[in-house]
């Protein structure tokens, strides 16, 4: 299982949303906003890295509020 850390940037204004919209999620571990120059940290876990691709693509970047994310992969 492959672990990640998204680090989003939002439009102001829409953070609870998207963490609301991804609280629960199954492949979401944790979700929570944030402080600093990100405002949502999510955990996600994935069998592979191009599960993790797949899911930042379709979970967060068609958001609505989101401009950019950086995906940090667990190294174990």
């Amino acid at each position: 299982m492959v672990t990640a850390y998204v680090l989003v940037e939002m439009v102001a204004g829409h953070s609870r949303s998207l963490v609301k919209t991804l609280e629960g999620r199954a492949p979401v571990q944790v979700v929570d906003r944030v402080t600093g120059p990100y405002d949502v940290i999510v955990t996600l876990q994935a069998p592979d890295i191009s599960g993790i691709s797949n899911l930042v693509a379709e979970e967060i970047h068609s958001r609505p509020g989101v401009v950019r994310t950086t995906t940090c992969i667990s190294l174990d």
